[in-house]
């Protein structure tokens, strides 16, 4: 594998959660935004809006519809990045057309660019010396994070970023472990495994536990949690909007 610059920040980068008090300095944050809207996006479109939390309220706000993570609040920088189909959509009422209204292609394009653009920003800060942790949870509570944010219609959560210069702890941490390429990645077409190279693959995950234990215990942890019910109850509202006849 070849290594440089670049590839080792990518290869290294992990969570953060714990962060010194100590502010982001404005310039880094301008290199972070500008690194970030520099990203590719579907025919130059930039389908998102960024969100810097500053206030404090919002910030606490944003913890506890989060699934309760007081770490938020505390973090330095705060970024939502919002899937936008909602500006392009008016601008074309703006000069007197009669444009559909968007459809779940044109959700999915938007929550690409949105996360595409989200991921300039964490890569950006992380070569600047500066943590970073995304939070899927701003996907729950669709009616209080709409109110919460003043978010019109054709507009999602596609995520939170939090960013902080890490603590020692944190910077020494290891990276958890990912999976072989062997298993991930396969060549002109899908590859369905069997069960047997399925717990191979999630051996990376489990280690040196037992599989079935632990598969079940991370199944009803994850997949089969409240915030996992209710994330779905929430997305499935935010998609009425791409569904219903205006």
């Amino acid at each position: 594998m070849i290594h440089n610059t670049t590839i080792d920040t990518l290869m290294k980068r992990k969570s953060v959660r714990v962060f010194l008090d100590q502010e982001i300095e404005e310039e880094k944050v301008e290199s972070i935004l500008q690194a970030s809207i520099n990203a590719p996006t579907a025919g130059n479109q930039q389908l998102y809006t960024i969100l810097k939390i500053t206030d404090p309220a919002i910030k606490e706000q944003l913890s506890i519809l989060c699934d309760n993570q007081p770490f938020i609040a505390s973090a330095k920088l705060i970024l939502i990045y919002l899937a936008d189909c909602h500006k392009w959509y008016e601008a074309y009422k703006d000069i007197g057309l009669n444009p559909r209204q968007p459809e779940f292609g044109d959700f999915l394009l938007a929550v690409d660019d949105a996360l595409i653009a989200s991921e300039n920003a964490v890569i950006a800060a992380e070569s600047l010396g500066i943590g970073s942790c995304y939070i899927g949870d701003v996907k729950e509570n669709k009616e209080e994070i709409c109110k919460l944010l003043r978010l019109p219609e054709y507009v999602f959560p596609a995520s939170l970023l939090v960013f902080g210069y890490p603590t020692k702890q944190q910077q020494e941490r290891q990276k958890p472990q990912r999976a072989n390429l062997k298993d991930i990645v396969f060549e002109n077409s899908y590859y369905e495994m069997n069960a047997k190279e399925r717990e191979g693959m999630l051996k990376y995950h489990y280690g040196d536990a037992k599989y079935h234990p632990w598969l079940e215990a991370f199944y009803k942890r994850k997949y089969d949690s409240s915030f996992a019910h209710e994330m779905n109850r929430s997305v499935k509202a935010y998609l009425k909007d791409y569904q219903e006849e205006k």
